[in-house]
């Protein structure tokens, strides 16, 4: 098979192969033969489409022909443009909502389980700047207890998370930083935090504290590198104080009810849509079944499928939540006078994607068919079992940071163009074909292109449920071990 029609109301079929012009491809009762040549992910047309007239993929319109475009042509950018505009009204339209998905609840994983009744899937120790004046000097420290506690058993790693803000910085700005820091004070990945201030800053250690609340102090230490002489020194020797409590914690079985997981995607290509986002949104409902939670964000890249999402809401509340979400995302556009639509990428479109409803409508297959718990502001924790979306933008290191400081303990991130992106929680990697996977070894962790080539849904899930179950318990992903671990927080407003 050298193309799939993915929904039988298709206008398009997707190349799995590259195709030649003058070769005729054939669906059953339809043939259509191919008037130039079509790379591998990117769309040919079924039938004559007139210009105006909507196109569909995944059952749904991704946009309208520019142009007249003929059966077997070419469906791109060249001829195919978004029908995204304006803010819009939407309508409470509550669809039943199913999870058919087998559910290996029997499972468990072996986590840290800490005092505060939180499970961590990592024993880490991490070093949290309040401003980027001390972030060198928070990867001094980390350095020296590296080398200093090596030989201590029952840590995972010690780690800094260096960022350019904590200063300089006004209103939301500034509260975005410091509630994305303090929720990474209390992930519970970390079994001990060294928060790293530098004294005059506008996010200084004791205006800090009053977003990070209550603080259990063996857990949170705090270092003010002004008030002391060295502070490569005292922050090695709190270090030490932070091994030694965290120490204390191993692992146990714990059920996947305490799991949270985040669903992210990123240099997608023509068969994200297909593989690796429809795998994710197969493990989230089995996750979601047995009492676990997931996190879908990159709110731009909801557009155009939004509704989708709307029509799963639990409740009328929670179809509201929705709404805003959506539309305050759209006038962040628009307050800067940008379309709504600048996407996707040049990588998506290299990779077959053409609007961002095509992206959309992929893109959001990563959140199953669960229905819709809960919508967490920015910088919020997940306080509801099941799905949950999470306000934050596309980009993949501003949204995966999002996503940790929610409280996901892991994040599936899924690929087609490949990238080692990493961040403050194990990112597994799953590749949406085999030629990335094998392409880049060190980077991918799991192939969902082995769709493409006749294993069925049902068995990699289930291969996909017991790798994140082994990640949960341990195992360290590619982006672990190459030690990319960094974080980026949402910026909007003014730099004094």
């Amino acid at each position: 098979m050298k193309a799939l029609i993915i929904n039988p109301l298709d206008d398009v079929a997707v190349a799995l192969e590259n195709i030649k012009r003058g070769e005729t491809l054939t669906f059953g009762s339809l043939s259509v033969t191919a008037l130039e040549d079509i790379d591998r992910g990117h769309k040919i047309a079924l039938r004559d489409i007139k210009k105006g007239e909507n196109v569909v993929k995944y059952g749904f319109p991704i946009g309208h022909a520019y142009c007249d475009i003929r059966a077997g042509e070419w469906v791109h950018s060249h001829n195919l443009k978004t029908n995204l505009g304006e803010i819009l009204e939407y309508e409470y339209n509550p669809q039943p909502v199913g999870n058919s998905a087998p559910a290996r609840c029997d499972r468990t994983f072996k986590g840290y389980r800490r005092k505060n009744g939180k499970v961590g899937v990592r024993n880490e120790i991490w070093i949290i700047p309040t401003v980027s004046c001390v972030n060198r000097n928070a990867e001094l420290i980390a350095q020296r207890a590296r080398e200093a506690f090596k030989d201590v058993g029952g840590i995972d790693g010690i780690y800094e998370f260096k960022h350019p803000y904590g200063c300089s910085q006004l209103g939301t700005d500034q509260l975005n930083t410091q509630k994305i820091l303090a929720d990474l004070v209390n992930h519970p990945n970390a079994g001990g935090v060294l928060v790293l201030g530098l004294g005059c800053e506008n996010n200084n250690v004791q205006e800090f504290k009053k977003v990070l609340g209550a603080y259990d102090p063996d857990r949170v230490k705090f270092l003010v590198a002004q008030e002391v002489e060295d502070e490569i020194e005292a922050g090695v020797q709190l270090i030490g104080e932070l091994v030694e409590y965290a120490a204390q914690f191993k692992r146990e079985e714990c059920p996947l009810s305490e799991l949270v997981v985040g669903l992210k995607c990123g240099g997608s290509d023509g068969f994200s849509g297909i593989t690796a986002n429809p795998l994710v949104g197969a493990f989230s409902d089995r996750l979601i079944a047995c009492g676990g939670s997931t996190v879908l964000t990159e709110v731009p890249e909801m557009f155009g499928a939004e509704t989708i999402l709307m029509n799963r809401a639990k409740d009328r509340e929670t179809f509201e939540k929705i709404v805003n979400l959506i539309n305050d995302f759209k006038e962040y556009f628009m307050g800067y006078n940008q379309p709504i639509y600048e996407n996707p990428s040049p990588g998506n479109k290299k990779g077959g994607i053409t609007t961002l409803e095509e992206k959309s409508l992929g893109c959001t297959q990563k959140g199953g068919t669960s229905q819709v718990v809960d919508v967490l502001e920015y910088g919020d924790t997940v306080k509801e079992k099941g799905l949950n979306l999470l306000s934050g933008p596309g980009n993949d290191m501003v949204a995966s940071t999002a996503l940790a400081a929610a409280g996901c303990q892991i994040i599936l991130f899924t690929t087609g163009r490949g990238t080692p992106l990493g961040t403050a929680v194990p990112t597994v990697k799953i590749a949406t074909n085999s030629e990335i996977f094998k392409k880049k070894p060190h980077w991918m962790d799991f192939n969902a292109g082995r769709l493409l080539l006749g294993e069925t849904m049902e068995k990699l899930a289930e291969e996909l449920f017991e790798y994140v179950i082994q990640v949960a318990s341990g195992m360290a992903t590619k982006s672990e071990m190459m030690g990319f671990r960094e974080i980026a927080i949402f910026k909007n407003g003014v730099t004094l």
